[in-house]
């Protein structure tokens, strides 16, 4: 009992560990829904919304890690209050797994109000998504 209540601890902080890196304000997660697996290896463009001149702009590209997160999205050093896109370029994702994909590319928009952590995940499969803000 000792052992499964200490395994169970330290799999809640281990997860914790990889949603979060205290250094950076934003993460994300793919989780594939139709495998039960991280989606490995997918590009993610985080861009922001210029409200007065209504233009996107670059911020910066990752990949996905072997468990399917990115951690180190917006330094904590600086205001990152505004309005966000994060675009999973997933259609390269779905070739290399021989499936057919309904979705080229997902766009997830969000607002940063403060300086708390922001997580923004999708669950993905080839012919739907759903995004939530997680912790």
């Amino acid at each position: 009992m000792k052992n499964l209540l200490f395994s169970f601890l330290f799999l809640v902080a281990a997860t914790a560990t990889y949603a979060q890196n205290n250094n950076y304000q934003l993460s994300s997660h793919i989780l594939d829904i139709s495998t039960g697996n991280p989606a490995v290896g997918v590009p993610v463009v985080l861009e922001k919304y210029d409200e007065p001149t209504k233009v996107w702009s670059y911020v910066t590209e990752k990949i996905t890690d072997k468990n399917g997160r990115i951690t180190d999205f917006l330094p904590n050093k600086e205001s990152n209050n505004g309005i966000y896109k994060l675009r999973f370029l997933v259609d390269d994702y779905f070739k290399t797994k021989k499936t057919a994909s309904f979705y080229p590319f997902i766009e997830v928009v969000f607002q940063i109000k403060d300086a708390n952590h922001y997580h923004v995940p999708i669950t993905l499969s080839s012919f739907g998504y759903s995004t939530y803000r997680g912790n």
